[in-house]
Parts: structure tokens; C-alpha cells; sequence
């Protein structure tokens, strides 16, 4: 399986994490689904396994979870560089996927959290499309908000940077960053636990610094960086790891492979869900000014729920 999903003893724990009660849940996503049919420039339907995912994300506060759908929406409006044409065999997307690895893993944490390793393979070539690496983290994203079939108690990401270099780092469009963060911020329900960077050299201290000004105060406190594994398994159990990073959880690339298997599988919903978005023009009140949205002064606008 991609993604294994929580004993039925961890999963009692993960429900305490996300103040889901399994007597009021389906009245919870019932009240959710009546309210998208009263906003005139939301979808008026949505799948009911994405919904719950939205709602654990929200600790189950309806609100929270109404302003968090909002901004889903209105990013898959807003980013057409991340949400249209996404097709894992395009070419540029295929290329991409011989330059690095990005997948979740299959396991979870003793806590019931989900570990994602992002690494490059390459190091001796030019930045790639930084739009579309992002496009491809957002597709498993958007797998993830169904394949999560009874939630987690958080993600921890673990980020390679044994092939980063400066001339990489150079040609960065902050712009594009800025979008990518604030989307996943504001637009994702993720529970954003731990970032670690592993094989790290000088470079990180400055790439770190350089992204801090984009991320909640709350995330900035969660990045670790590690000069050895050893440190890292403090953290995340080796048998929740892969191979390549002295666990024994099976080999990275062979979770890589299942994962572009997945997104393959994937492709008639991606296509059938370009249309799904947020429609501006019927919006009550004023419509979303994607400046305020993603102004490099930092700050982005509140959606108004009604």
C-alpha cells in the first residue's frame, strides 16, 4: 500500500489529536456540505472523503474549516501554474521525476504522524521549473486529502540538501515561493509538525533565513537541521525509514515508483478537477485581489465566511 494507514489503537490517539468525535463527525460534514451550497462562487459539491480531511486538519472547528476551503478554492483560481495541466506524463513533469523523489511514506510515526523525504538526485544541473516541482507536490497533496482515509496526527517533512548549491539557490523566484508557501499555509489542512534538513552545508542557514520572512512564527520554530543522521532519528524512528537513510522501512525509491504509479492513476480526476475552483465574479461582496493575496510584504488577506 502507498500509505498505511493507523492501527485502530493509534487511531483512537489521532482522534484526540484532532478533537474528532466520532458521534458528531457526520454532522460536522454535513453542516460543511450544506454551507459550500450556499456560497455562490464555491463548487457546490465536493467529495466527502476530501471534506473530512479538511475538517480533521481544522481540529473540527467549522469555521476554521469554512475560511480553510475558501482559500482552497480560491488558490486553485488564483494558481494556474500549480492546478491546470496537471498530467504526470507531460513531459516536464516526467523529466522532474528523474530529478528527484518526493514521496510520503508508507508508515507512520508512533505518535500517528505522516514522513515525507524530499532529496534531488542531480547536482550538476540547471534550477529546474520551480512551478512545476511545486505542482507536483500539490498533486500529492491533493491525492493525500483522500488517501488519508481516517486521518493522521500531523506531517513531518525530511529535506535532503546534499545537492543544493548556489547557482540552484540564485535563480529562485521569490515570487513563486512566496505563492507555494502561502498556499500551503493557507489553503492545505496540514498539521505541519517537524522540518528536518538533513546533509546540510553552510548554504541552509542562508536558504532557511531567506524563506523564515514566508512562514508562520509557529513553523519557523519546527526546522531542525542536522549534520548526521544520527540526529535525526531522535526524531523519526529507523523503522519508519528508508534505506537510503539507514532505516528499515524499505527503499525510498521503490515508495518513488508507487507513488508516480499513483499519480498516473490520478490523472482523469486532476483533469476533471481544473473547473473545480472558486469563481470571483459571483463572490459576495468584493472579489479576492490576488495582489493582497500574495503581496512580498508578507501579508495576505482573511477571507470573509459567511
Amino acid at each position: 500500500m502507498t500509505l498505511v494507514q493507523p492501527s485502530p489503537e493509534l487511531q483512537i490517539n489521532i482522534r484526540k489529536e484532532l478533537n474528532e468525535d466520532i458521534n458528531t463527525r457526520d454532522n460536522d460534514l454535513q453542516h460543511i456540505k450544506e454551507w459550500l451550497l450556499k456560497q455562490p462562487h464555491l463548487p457546490d459539491t465536493w467529495d466527502d472523503a476530501r471534506l473530512m480531511t479538511f475538517l480533521r486538519g481544522c481540529n473540527f472547528s467549522l469555521e476554521r474549516c469554512k475560511r480553510k476551503l475558501d482559500m482552497y478554492f480560491t488558490m486553485r483560481a488564483a494558481l494556474p501554474e500549480f492546478f491546470t495541466n496537471r498530467d504526470i506524463n507531460r513531459p516536464e513533469l516526467r523529466a522532474l521525476c528523474k530529478l528527484g523523489q518526493g514521496p510520503p511514506l508508507p508508515g507512520l510515526t508512533p505518535d500517528g504522524r505522516r514522513v515525507t523525504i524530499m532529496r534531488g538526485l542531480v547536482k550538476d544541473i540547471e534550477t529546474p521549473n520551480l512551478a512545476d516541482l511545486m505542482k507536483l507536490a500539490l498533486m500529492v497533496g491533493d491525492i493525500r486529502l483522500e488517501a488519508e482515509q481516517v486521518g493522521v496526527a500531523g506531517d513531518v517533512y525530511i529535506l535532503d540538501a546534499s545537492v543544493l548549491s548556489p547557482v540552484h539557490f540564485s535563480k529562485v523566484s521569490p515570487s513563486v515561493v512566496k505563492k507555494f508557501l502561502v498556499c500551503i499555509q493557507e489553503a492545505y489542512p496540514v498539521k505541519l509538525k517537524e522540518v528536518h534538513v538533513v546533509n546540510a552545508t553552510s548554504l541552509v542557514d542562508t536558504v532557511i533565513n531567506w524563506v523564515k520572512p514566508f512562514l508562520k512564527e509557529k513553523i519557523r520554530e519546527r526546522i531542525h537541521v542536522h549534520q548526521d543522521l544520527e540526529s535525526l532519528y531522535k526524531y523519526v524512528p529507523k523503522d519508519i525509514l528508508p534505506e537510503e537513510y539507514g532505516g528499515t522501512a524499505g527503499k525510498l525509491s521503490e515508495f518513488n515508483d508507487e507513488w508516480i504509479k499513483k499519480l498516473e492513476e490520478y490523472t482523469p480526476w486532476f483533469k476533471a478537477q481544473e473547473d473545480v475552483k472558486a469563481d470571483e465574479s459571483k463572490r459576495p461582496g468584493s472579489p479576492t485581489n490576488y495582489d493582497d493575496l500574495f503581496g512580498l510584504d508578507g501579508s495576505f488577506r482573511q477571507l470573509t465566511i459567511d
